[in-house]
């Protein structure tokens, strides 16, 4: 059996609301926008109101293209708790992503050791978007134990 990750996807009430966290502070870049639809298969699978017409933007990191979507849907409410989803990135500094998420005004988590399955430590961090989406960063400090 073949199996390929193609990408995660979130639903957003903006597009103009959601690219600053994504772009901003996490770093993607915008690999191409589908304007909005009136008649989409997202409407169906994600359970949306058929009356919004919704829109679809993917990213990419620069390391890894076309990983993440945004499915824009007008007039969303934001996520309730409990959260059922994240997105978990592996980020070079854990500081600064967290300043930029403070700088811009997005619900910052208090920080975790993390330790892996395998021994090694190092720190996690829960942000959340302007619509209550989870990610997760974190960064491994030390390696794992010989």
């Amino acid at each position: 059996m073949t199996l390929r990750f193609q990408r995660a996807n979130f639903l957003v009430s903006s597009f103009e609301r959601a690219l600053p966290f994504y772009r901003d502070v996490l770093g993607f870049s915008v690999a191409f926008t589908k304007p909005p639809n009136e008649i989409s298969y997202s409407h169906q699978v994600f359970g949306i109101d058929s009356r919004p017409p919704i829109g679809f933007m993917v990213l990419s990191t620069p390391s890894q293209e076309r990983v993440m979507a945004l499915t824009e849907v007008p007039g969303l409410a934001n996520q309730a708790t409990p959260r059922r989803s994240t997105i978990v990135i592996d980020v070079e500094s854990v500081d600064d992503v967290v300043a930029r998420a403070k700088e811009h005004g997005f619900q910052v988590f208090p920080e975790e050791r993390l330790v892996t399955h395998d021994g090694r430590v190092g720190r996690e961090v829960g942000l959340l978007d302007g619509d209550g989406n989870l990610t997760v960063i974190y960064h491994i400090d030390q390696p794992a134990p010989q």
